[in-house]
């Protein structure tokens, strides 16, 4: 067919069937059955292995992982799981650990080679390192663009109100190119609900930028919260650019509670992020999807300061996910795996994303008959392409 430049022969798509993939100018051109396309162009086989959206890492820290790094034990909270203590301990264990940019570039390279070629990565920013590691993050994502598109939140780990000064830094932190605001924990870290949203939603405003919140309040406090988060998006007009990350509290409702929460946040257009972390309840995926929510997925930190665990593979993140959920049905997996690629695009506002006619050739080759099986099997092996070249085979990058 004219105008493709590569075909991507033998591929297995989502509903079974073998079909050759056209791309030209990193997008894809044309889908047809297998065989059926002109010879004379060059050709990838992918030899009837199941060819799949690359994968979005929804919510990560580039800035405080230690993946590469010497092993730096964990520390158990005094009282509990404490907000405050971890980020103390945070603090601490940054000072000895290597650079940043060494540290990133391990992380990106891990997510890459499992298949995930968008990210939102959330970059300290506040009074105690000001913009020192959004400038590391940001010559990371020059280095890394064309591998990997990177989201940037400006996130302040360690309060705003708490931390005088942060609220210029936010916003300053925008106009050097991070894309969106984040908060910490209103109520419970700043104790100021109202003057901790006034300054996230305001730089928002000011600047035309997206929200994402870390909130980790449980019971009545989060689900508070969560409701006057939904109230300013709705205020503002950001409906599809807001989202709450962990969002603990919604795992502490009846499935009538979780119905009525989910409607209005639904209706305010936000998403919610979980990692389904092992030691808290998380947001009930299938509910909150029932009501129309838009839940998408993260690898959250990756052996830091938080916990010892990750791998940065978004599959395995789908069957986490799934295992956590009491997800069973073929329906269920393929859930689990929404929300870890079109659910968080869609969370990302990504353009041009899937496998159709008009989107980005971003894909990855699994070993697996169907996306129930390639979720409870999360299968190594895989090739990844960005734009239609290979940048990964094996869980290694290919420059």
């Amino acid at each position: 067919m004219a105008g493709i430049e590569t075909l991507f022969t033998q591929a297995k798509l989502a509903d079974g069937s073998l079909n050759d993939i056209g791309v030209a100018s990193g997008r894809i051109v044309s889908i047809m059955p297998a065989g059926s396309a002109e010879t004379g162009t060059e050709r990838v086989d992918i030899a009837g292995a199941l060819l799949v959206p690359a994968f979005v890492e929804g919510h990560i820290h580039l800035d405080t992982s230690f993946y590469g790094d010497k092993w730096i034990p964990h520390k158990a909270c005094t009282n509990g799981f404490d907000v405050h203590q971890r980020v103390a301990f945070q603090a601490q264990n940054m000072a000895q650990a290597a650079p940043m940019a060494e540290r990133a570039r391990k992380q990106l390279e891990l997510c890459v080679g499992h298949g995930s070629l968008s990210m939102r990565s959330h970059v300290m920013v506040d009074a105690s390192v000001g913009l020192k590691s959004l400038e590391t993050i940001l010559a990371i994502r020059e280095e890394y663009r064309g591998i990997i598109d990177i989201q940037l939140v400006a996130f302040p780990q360690s309060g705003i109100l708490k931390s005088p000064g942060t609220a210029e830094l936010l916003d300053e932190a925008i106009a050097m190119g991070a894309d969106l605001v984040g908060g910490l924990d209103p109520a419970s870290f700043d104790r100021d609900l109202q003057g901790h949203l006034d300054v996230v939603f305001g730089v928002a405003e000011k600047r035309g930028v997206g929200v994402d919140i870390h909130l980790h309040d449980f019971g009545s406090l989060g689900v508070f919260t969560v409701e006057e988060i939904c109230a300013r998006t709705v205020a503002l007009g950001l409906q599809g650019r807001v989202a709450i990350s962990h969002a603990y509290g919604l795992g502490n409702l009846d499935a009538d509670g979780v119905r009525h929460i989910g409607a209005k946040i639904a209706a305010a257009g936000v998403s919610i992020m979980t990692n389904a972390p092992g030691d808290h309840a998380f947001p009930p995926v299938a509910l909150l999807r029932a009501e129309g929510v838009n839940v998408f997925a993260g690898s959250d930190n990756i052996r830091d300061s938080w916990w010892p665990y990750g791998d940065g593979d978004m599959l395995g993140r789908a069957m986490m996910i799934g295992y956590r959920s009491g997800f069973y049905t073929d329906e269920e997996l393929s859930a689990a795996f929404d929300v870890v690629t079109a659910a968080s695009a869609k969370a990302l506002g990504l353009e041009g994303y899937g496998i159709t006619i008009g989107a980005k050739a971003d894909f990855v080759t699994l070993d697996a008959e169907h996306v129930p099986e390639a979720v409870v099997a999360v299968p190594k092996g895989r090739r990844v392409f960005k734009g239609g070249r290979l940048v990964a085979e094996n869980g290694t990058v290919i420059r």
